[in-house]
């Protein structure tokens, strides 16, 4: 799924931490990344946005309840 004009990047990955399945970020290059790990989360940070915002993820969620946690954090913060 994409999601796109994330402008609370630690309020976005609280709720990526909230998850109870496998959440991943997919690259440009077809790479999945844990969004779970903070480790891939800084990277994810550092690569993706300079300014604040991210602009768009494509992110790939595993569990029914996962995707529409994600689903209702994206509606309540367009």
């Amino acid at each position: 799924m994409k999601i796109t004009n994330i402008s609370n990047p630690e309020a976005f990955f609280e709720m990526i931490d909230s998850c109870k399945g496998k959440v991943e970020l997919v690259s440009g290059e077809g790479d999945r990344l844990n969004l779970k790990s903070k480790l891939s989360q800084y990277v994810s940070l550092a690569k993706v946005f300079s300014d604040g915002v991210i602009d768009q993820l494509d992110i790939i969620a595993y569990e029914p309840d996962d995707i529409d946690r994600i689903v209702a954090y994206v509606n309540a913060n367009k």
